[in-house]
């Protein structure tokens, strides 16, 4: 029995990169009216899983919920979250008093390689994550986006 709780943290990991490898996450606790509704109008914006997090945490938490209850919620709120096999790069959706524009989430899921506010690294080791610092909390323009005006 003591070794299946052992392995729990290890399978909750796997199973999170077995089905959300190549998917993109927002972690919210809700949105302003109508945010979620422009999102869905942006190209590809209805790609995005959103997991609402006011419910965490919870006792029995889904593999998805224990990533998000031990290695997302400290980060805050809202976020975008990158999975892939090894690792996971994270970039806040917030900008000085409330979330960014749906539009930008294109723009930082281009540059979400280099630019990111955390780094989740899957380690070996039974549900092992290292979280590394990316650029400063406070850092969420998008460069790209200044350097392309419109119009």
């Amino acid at each position: 029995m003591f070794g299946l709780l052992h392995d729990w943290p290890a399978r909750q990991l796997e199973w999170v990169r077995a089905r959300f490898a190549g998917h993109t996450l927002i972690v919210h606790r809700g949105f302003p009216r109508g945010w979620l509704k422009e999102q869905l109008r942006q190209p590809g914006g209805g790609g995005h899983l959103r997991l609402g997090s006011r419910r965490l945490p919870a006792l029995r938490p889904t593999p998805i919920e224990w990533l998000a209850q031990g290695q997302v919620l400290p980060l805050g709120l809202p976020l975008l979250l990158r999975i892939r096999e090894r690792d996971a790069r994270v970039r806040h959706l917030h900008r000085r008093v409330g979330p960014v524009h749906p539009s930008e989430i294109a723009w930082f899921l281009d540059e979400l390689e280099e630019r990111h506010h955390a780094w989740l690294r899957f380690l070996r080791g039974p549900g092992r994550i290292e979280t590394l610092a990316g650029i400063a909390m406070d850092d969420n323009e998008v460069p790209t986006m200044l350097e392309h005006p419109t119009g």
